[in-house]
């Protein structure tokens, strides 16, 4: 069903020279969840969602354990989300996701990626109408019929299920990742799910070229070198 999934989130550092900044964006993401919904994850289901994503991004306990006691203090930074959109090198389509303290400093920061790499930053809703806002779940297997079984019988509305040299890959609305999730385990209690997100998908692909390869990686890396930028979200197809 449709093509494989790939991701084209930009990948957050595995390095020990960037794990710091890794740290820091979950710790403040995990901050603000925890502030808006409660710090209890069996009740604030987006915060645990984001625990668990963090714990398998080896994020330590005690970056998490901080950050909620953060919230729960009343006090601390008072963070607001912002979503840039634009064209980036190659004219690949570019959502830029932030939380940040201060609007003017995080767009300058934001713009300066975009006009320093000849690429163009956009209106609110410039490209996001060409991306799906998807729970996309990944683990190994080759039975995407008995997968899709499961989940029909569980009620949860899916829009994709495919099985692609020994991965099956699961799409389906935002809303419906718990669901999924709950379903998937019911059906499969053993089943190691290696992918959970929620991310967007792009309706079309962008290739790049070679050449358009050098500005964007330099543009990606400007990005995600900006401390309010959480994730980058884009339709750029690699040469090769």
């Amino acid at each position: 069903m449709g093509r494989a999934f790939e991701v084209r989130k930009n990948a957050m550092a595995k390095t020990a020279g960037q794990k710091t900044k890794v740290y820091s964006k979950y710790g403040k993401e995990i901050y603000v969840v925890a502030k808006n919904g409660g710090p209890d994850p069996d009740s604030n289901l987006s915060l645990k969602r984001l625990i668990e994503k963090a714990k398998k991004d080896q994020v330590p306990g005690h970056v998490i354990d901080k950050a909620i006691e953060k919230a729960t203090g009343g006090a601390g930074e008072d963070y607001t989300p912002a979503r840039y959109e634009g064209f980036g090198p190659g004219n690949c389509m570019v959502i830029v996701d932030c939380l940040t303290d201060n609007n003017n400093r995080t767009i300058t920061d934001v713009r300066n990626c975009f006009t320093k790499t000849n690429a163009k930053i956009g209106a609110p809703g410039a490209v996001a109408h060409m991306f799906d806002h998807a729970a996309v779940f990944g683990f190994a297997g080759d039975d995407e019929d008995s997968i899709l079984e499961a989940l029909m019988e569980a009620d949860v509305d899916v829009t994709d299920v495919e099985s692609a040299d020994g991965k099956i890959t699961v799409i389906a609305p935002n809303t419906e990742f718990f669901k999924v999730k709950t379903a998937l385990h019911d059906a499969f209690p053993n089943l190691d799910i290696e992918v959970e997100e929620i991310t967007f998908l792009p309706q079309v692909d962008a290739p790049l070229t070679d050449d358009d390869m050098p500005m964007f990686q330099k543009f990606i890396d400007m990005l995600e070198d900006c401390d309010d930028v959480q994730n980058v979200y884009h339709n750029a197809v690699m040469p090769g």
